[in-house]
């Protein structure tokens, strides 16, 4: 059983003071690596084990053809100029390979898994001889895999899965004790600037948790740049979340007078905490009205677009 350190009772510098010991004690002399996305949990990881082990952390962005516009070099960027070293790692062909054919949601996420850490990671592993892999598991990953809402990509002990017998190293997991507003006042305590820190969250296996059927590079594209329209545009919204979702049927539209089968596009904004409940964000009709114009005037193929107005429960942040 997990012991869960809520916000209201989180001393973030014991917090981090204990993290980093534990992590130092856990390593030994010996090396780590941490698997950076840019997102709120992994860039706090990232600073946590850079504090704890300087350069006997290996840092990696692993391109997995799955990240949005530009994600690994601005990522790459950013930590470059706080000191840490960021090695990019191509396995884009990995990924895609691993995902032809796949439709099922829980099946798109196994292959993920199994590709980022028995077949990526285990091979830098491996190379790098470390013995330990830090990640940024926190609670809600937990909760919503052993409920059995969806497997997160990142949540092993809890399902009997043994990383050290299965892919070969062992798993550090710093901030499994919190939810995403813990993490968030530990990204802040540790000196990460709020555009760090406060970044939306966004999904483990990335954008293939918001195609719906299989994942192509053409779907990619689409989902992609759709995805950077919603970030754009909703960003002053103060919401906890939104994105760009990609359906997998085609619909009927029309294009210069003639019918025009293409793709649709839902879009998601969320009021959230700590992302075990959401509600709809109440965004102005102009707002949805400017966002759609851009989406069916920039992404080629896209005929339709939406608006989510489902809560959480019953529905998910994301739909994968």
């Amino acid at each position: 059983m997990i012991r869960e350190i809520k916000a209201q009772d989180l001393n973030t510098d014991t917090f981090i003071t204990e993290k980093v010991n534990e992590i130092r004690a856990a390593v030994g002399s010996g090396t780590a690596i941490n698997a950076l996305s840019g997102g709120v949990d992994s860039s706090v990881v990232t600073m946590l084990g850079h504090r704890a082990l300087g350069s006997r952390l290996r840092t990696v962005f692993i391109q997995n053809g799955l990240m949005r516009e530009g994600e690994p070099e601005v990522v790459a960027a950013f930590f470059k100029s706080l000191g840490v070293t960021v090695e990019i790692v191509d396995a884009r062909k990995e990924f895609l390979d691993a995902l032809r054919g796949i439709t099922e949601p829980e099946e798109k996420r196994e292959a993920i898994t199994q590709t980022f850490y028995k077949n990526v990671f285990g091979r830098i592993v491996r190379e790098s001889k470390a013995r330990y892999l830090l990640q940024g598991t926190i609670l809600t990953d937990v909760d919503e895999t052993v409920a059995g809402i969806k497997r997160q990509h990142n949540v092993f002990a809890q399902l009997g899965i043994d990383p050290q017998s299965t892919f070969g190293y062992q798993i550090l997991e710093p901030l499994i004790q919190l939810r995403k507003d813990g993490v968030r006042m530990t990204g802040r305590a540790l000196g990460l600037p709020e555009g760090m820190f406060n970044r939306i969250p966004f999904p483990g296996p990335a954008l293939a948790a918001r195609i719906i059927g299989e994942v192509t590079q053409t779907k990619l594209d689409t989902v992609r740049r759709a995805t950077a329209i919603v970030e754009k545009r909703l960003a002053g919204s103060g919401a906890f979340q939104y994105m760009a979702i990609l359906h997998d049927d085609r619909v009927t539209g029309m294009r210069d007078g003639k019918r025009d089968f293409g793709r649709q596009i839902e879009v998601r904004c969320w009021d959230s905490v700590d992302a075990r409940t959401a509600t709809p964000t109440r965004l102005a009709f102009e707002v949805l009205e400017a966002l759609a114009a851009e989406i069916l005037r920039e992404v080629p193929g896209v005929v339709s677009v939406t608006y989510n107005i489902a809560t959480k429960p019953p529905s998910t942040i994301e739909a994968i």
